[in-house]
């Protein structure tokens, strides 16, 4: 599960569609919610979420902090801090992503992104 919460954030740098897809389950169950967007619904919608990202032109790298992993049979989640550094600058997001093993494959079903503010 480890593995597919890095091949995630892999994609995501490289802003590889394809590699995004082989993380993802297809199926109607997995949302997704970037900061400050609605939760998307079903994979049609979150492709289309990542494509409209990766056609964006800045790029991201993220320095992943505070991971902490749980597994309870074939359901598992992974919480962290992602921070982020991009063109227009940095900024921390908190996550949960949540993964399912199907056919012995870990999948991702849910990742949630959520922006921390900065405290003064």
């Amino acid at each position: 599960m480890l593995a597919a919460n890095e091949r995630f954030y892999a994609a995501f740098e490289a802003r590889d569609l394809d590699a995004m897809s082989e993380v993802w389950d297809h199926g109607e169950r997995s949302s997704c919610t970037h900061p400050g967007w609605p939760t998307l619904h079903g994979w049609a919608a979150i492709a289309a979420s990542w494509f409209a990202l990766f056609q964006g032109p800045a790029s991201m790298q993220f320095i992943l902090t505070d991971q902490e992993a749980e597994l309870r049979d074939d359901v598992a989640w992974v919480t962290l801090d992602e921070n982020v550094i991009g063109a227009g600058g940095g900024g921390t997001v908190a996550a949960l992503n949540l993964f399912v093993r199907t056919d012995g494959a870990w999948r991702m079903v849910a990742h949630h992104g959520s922006s921390i503010v900065p405290q003064h």
